[in-house]
């Protein structure tokens, strides 16, 4: 007779289905504690990883990574095996081995890793000692990276005596400035900040050096080949001040991008209207040049704007190179005619007075000469004898000082019938033009009229000769200025 088979069945399945019902509360504990969580394990937590996870790399050619920790238990998450994990970390530990030997790093440092979403780079610091550093990022990546931002960085004044901002987190910024401000704040006296930032051209490495003369002086630059093969730069700055002593000079490196620009039309154009259309064409445009991302603010100024689309919707926006970044513009315009257009405009700020070198009341007048056919067009500041309104004038240079700053990318272009002349002359003597970076600027002269072959327009006085001046000595100053006509 066999034996009977009934109950040792029953108490299996019983045992089976426990096993199950087990492994599913632990899955979804796991969920929990990593999804919503968010952070490293904490007491009380279940964890498959504890808070000591230490991962090591293998030896050359090895092809993995090999992992020291006594209650891992598991295999590591797949990209710690991927090659450009390994590589990316092999990297960046030679570069904290040569800031360990170049004196700029202990082990014994408080160190924080800024953007760093896998946390490679803090990996990197453990291993090669720097046993007590943590990385920020949008999303937390246990036991590496802790959720936080990079312009509101989650700890106290002072708090760390090495700083690192890895693969051109800093370039990638909306704001550069508040990224910088939050890193000042956060290093200890006599700290170390090292960034890792593809600044090759001058202007974008003057411009990121900038953005630390509140606080900061920079100490050594290294240029090494990543582990992409592409060429790097790592930039060493300390807590030392070095801001200046306030006087505006064009630095040389803008000197240089003048004399990449297009070649100055030399003889007077006999149709103007018709040289723009060509000229823009030829236009070598700064930020064609060079890269402007570590700048705070990127704004378009256009004095004299008369209506939206005069300029700024049919060239601005559509033809300058921005880089992808996002431009605020400021229209200044006096005449009446064209301000209830602008409340319509998303990202632009209507300023209803006339650009000037006081604050002051001036004159407006309304020509309804053979040109001005068009309601609105034609206006000037001046006197001749025509239909005359009063209207406020502001100080533009004092408002360009007041509005931005040297860590802003601004571009200008300038229309006010005639008064470029005052106007230009102004903004060196108050030191703003260094805070201009690029000038399209249309130069009123006694131009020959389209409705009267061989006369001149009776308006203004100065010649093409004058003009063709004031931009050549605009460029030998280091501006970088454009023909507009």
């Amino acid at each position: 007779m066999e034996p009977a088979t009934g109950k040792p069945g029953l108490l299996r399945n019983v045992l089976t289905q426990l096993l199950i019902v087990g492994l599913l509360i632990v899955i979804v504990r796991f969920a929990y504690v990593i999804t919503l969580a968010g952070e490293s394990c904490t007491l009380g937590d279940f964890c498959f990883f504890s808070s000591s996870l230490n991962l090591a790399i293998a030896g050359p050619g090895s092809g993995a990574l090999a992992v020291r920790s006594a209650s891992l238990g598991a295999a590591a998450p797949e990209r710690y095996a991927s090659k450009d994990w390994i590589n990316s970390v092999r990297f960046y530990s030679s570069v904290f081995q040569d800031l360990i030997a170049g004196g700029f790093l202990s082990r014994a440092a408080k160190s924080l890793c800024l953007e760093t979403p896998t946390g490679r780079d803090v990996l990197a610091l453990r291993e090669i000692g720097v046993t007590d550093a943590i990385g920020i990022s949008k999303r937390a990546s246990p036991s590496l990276v802790k959720a936080g931002d990079s312009r509101r960085i989650p700890f106290a004044n002072g708090t760390f005596d090495f700083v690192f901002a890895g693969d051109g987190a800093l370039e990638r910024s909306p704001r550069p400035v508040e990224f910088v401000t939050e890193i000042a704040r956060t290093l200890k006296p006599e700290g170390f900040a090292v960034f890792h930032v593809k600044a090759n051209d001058t202007y974008s490495f003057n411009s990121f050096v900038g953005l630390f003369n509140f606080c900061c002086n920079v100490v050594k630059i290294k240029d090494v080949i990543g582990f992409d093969s592409s060429k790097e730069r790592y930039v060493i700055s300390s807590d030392s001040n070095s801001n200046s002593n306030g006087k505006c000079s064009v630095p040389e490196y803008k000197k240089t991008l003048v004399r990449n620009a297009e070649a100055l039309i030399e003889e007077e154009p006999l149709k103007p209207w018709i040289t723009l259309k060509r000229n823009v064409k030829n236009i070598r445009y700064l930020s064609s040049m060079v890269n402007i991302s570590f700048k705070d603010r990127y704004v378009y100024v256009d004095v004299g704007a008369r209506s939206y689309g005069s300029s700024i919707g049919s060239w601005f926006r559509k033809q300058y190179p921005k880089q992808n970044k996002t431009f605020h513009v400021y229209a200044i315009e006096a005449d009446k005619t064209f301000h209830q257009e602008y409340g319509l405009k998303k990202g632009v700020t209507l300023l209803p007075y006339a650009a000037w070198v006081r604050n002051e009341s001036l004159v407006f007048e309304i020509n309804h000469g053979p040109r001005e056919k068009v309601q609105g067009k034609g206006r000037g500041i001046g006197f001749n004898g025509g239909e005359v309104e009063r209207i406020p004038g502001f100080d533009f240079a004092e408002w360009l000082k007041n509005t931005f700053s040297k860590n802003d990318f601004v571009v200008m272009k300038i229309d006010v019938e005639g008064t470029e002349f005052d106007l230009i002359p102004r903004l060196f003597e108050t030191g703003a033009i260094c805070l201009v970076d690029e000038i399209f600027l249309e130069c009123h002269y006694n131009r020959w009229q389209r409705c009267c072959p061989g006369q001149r327009s009776p308006k203004y006085q100065r010649t093409y000769d004058q003009c063709l001046q004031l931009f050549t000595s605009l460029r030998q100053s280091g501006v970088l200025v454009h023909q507009w006509f």
